[in-house]
């Protein structure tokens, strides 16, 4: 059996993302299932390293899921031959130190996104990876899920006919932490824009390639920010003013001429199929799409409503959808981009999400915030 053994180098991962999704259901299902198999005699095998700043967060997660190797000096990390891969899901200010220290010790760089809060440092740290010739990717998760899956398949299936618009409401409450009942179920960091935070660089960085590989390339955008909780509480327990924006009202105009509107926010509460829902509207068909599941409503089974307040809606309008079945066994999507980038590294095969295509991400976000604060479009460079 050939045996291509990679030690990662799995930074900053004692947070909610980079333990859950990123660590037990990315990387430690990947060791448990023997590795990334290439074919009947050919597999890809990995030995993690946890690296960070908490000695005791490490340690105990290190012993929860099984890690041997865990350490607080991540230049002696960086130094060990037998690590090939550095990964950061650290926060999003502190991620160029550690990007320029792994591509200095020659490692492959495989990082969440937003890779940077300018387009400028998002693009030098492109360059910074790309002059040291090491491969390089950024979390563009939202591509392998399976309601995304499925709507692609629809659009390559020509369902849609002409694709007209795309709608789409992201978001959930956020608590603020007064009540001690009811803790923030997100960092403090996140609602302070000194600290690199803020729900459009959070959230535009997804939707630019979402929409860029779903539907076509962004031509331009105009954005409505907004902070809508003045006051939340820390970890500390002490209360802080909230200087990043909570909300997102954001409209996309396409090259190919389609109209995306995205609202994302923390501060709504849900009624909807789930946290993220996107509806696609056709000339011949439309979608309703989660993170996992798709319905479709033809032509043929589209109703013919009359407007009149003066009775009670005759239509049930949740008739006539039909769920678009499973036609697999959809895996993480964490993982499935991890899977990829581990061949990327082990056998040089195409990984297009590196830190260039990252930027663009950057991009949309910087040009959020420009189109807020000047009140109009702006037109993406790239």
């Amino acid at each position: 059996m050939k045996e291509h053994k990679l030690g990662i180098i799995m930074n900053g991962v004692t947070g909610r993302m980079g333990t859950n999704q990123h660590l037990i259901r990315s990387i430690c299902a990947i060791r448990d299932k023997g590795g990334v198999k290439v074919s009947p005699d050919e597999v890809i095998v990995i030995d993690p390293i946890l690296t960070g700043r908490n000695e005791q967060k490490l340690g105990a997660l290190a012993e929860r899921t099984g890690v041997k190797r865990w350490t607080t000096n991540l230049e002696e990390a960086l130094a060990d031959a037998s690590n090939q891969i550095f990964f950061d899901a650290s926060s999003t200010l502190h991620r160029a130190r550690f990007v320029e220290m792994a591509a200095q010790a020659g490692k492959a760089v495989y990082c969440e996104k937003p890779t940077a809060v300018t387009t400028e440092e998002a693009l030098r740290l492109a360059q910074v990876c790309e002059d040291a010739g090491i491969k390089n990717g950024v979390v563009q998760d939202k591509l392998w899920l399976p309601g995304i899956l499925k709507l692609k398949a629809l659009i390559d299936q020509g369902f849609f006919g002409e694709i007209l618009s795309v709608r789409g409401e992201f978001g959930y409450w956020v608590f603020t932490g007064h009540d001690a009942n009811r803790p923030a179920q997100r960092p403090s960091w996140n609602y302070r824009k000194e600290d690199g935070g803020g729900i459009i660089i959070d959230m535009l960085c997804h939707w630019r390639y979402l929409v860029d590989n779903v539907f076509g390339p962004i031509r331009s955008l105009s954005c409505r920010g907004a902070v809508h909780v003045g006051e939340r509480v820390d970890e500390q327990g002490e209360p802080y003013a909230c200087t990043a924006d909570d909300a997102c009202y954001a409209t996309m105009e396409l090259e190919n001429g389609i109209l995306c509107q995205f609202n994302s926010s923390w501060t709504v509460r849900v009624r909807r199929d789930d946290l993220f829902v996107m509806q696609v509207d056709g000339t011949k068909g439309s979608a309703v799409v989660g993170l996992r599941e798709c319905r479709v409503q033809e032509m043929s089974a589209t109703p013919k409503p009359v407007w009149n307040p003066d009775v009670a809606q005759p239509i049930n309008f949740y008739d006539g959808w039909t769920i678009v079945p499973d036609e697999e066994e959809y895996d993480n999507a964490f993982k499935v981009q991890w899977e990829l980038f581990l061949r990327h590294v082990a056998l040089d095969e195409a990984f297009p999400y590196d830190l260039r295509s990252g930027a663009k991400g950057v991009e949309l976000a910087e040009a959020g915030l420009q189109s807020w604060k000047d009140r109009k479009w702006v037109d993406l460079a790239s």
